[in-house]
């Protein structure tokens, strides 16, 4: 199947998008007093973000490629 290369740039635009944005928020929640219990330790806050940043870029990458393999096509 080929994509137009109108929609390959749309996946391309998304996924450099998903892995500008989601670094910074992960650096704020990082800092956030809510990221670490009393002993320093990772509580659910951030363990949760964390696997919401790591997916969402996993899949930010994986639109990137399709993207650029659509528009190589």
């Amino acid at each position: 199947m080929q994509l137009p290369a109108a929609l390959a740039w749309i996946l391309i635009l998304a996924g450099v998008w998903t892995l500008v944005v989601w670094p910074p928020f992960l650096r704020r929640v990082w800092k956030d007093p809510r990221a670490r219990d009393e002993r320093g330790g990772a509580t659910r806050y951030l363990m949760v973000h964390f696997m919401l940043v790591t997916t969402s870029m996993i899949f930010g990458i994986a639109t990137l490629v399709i993207g650029i393999r659509a528009l190589a096509a």
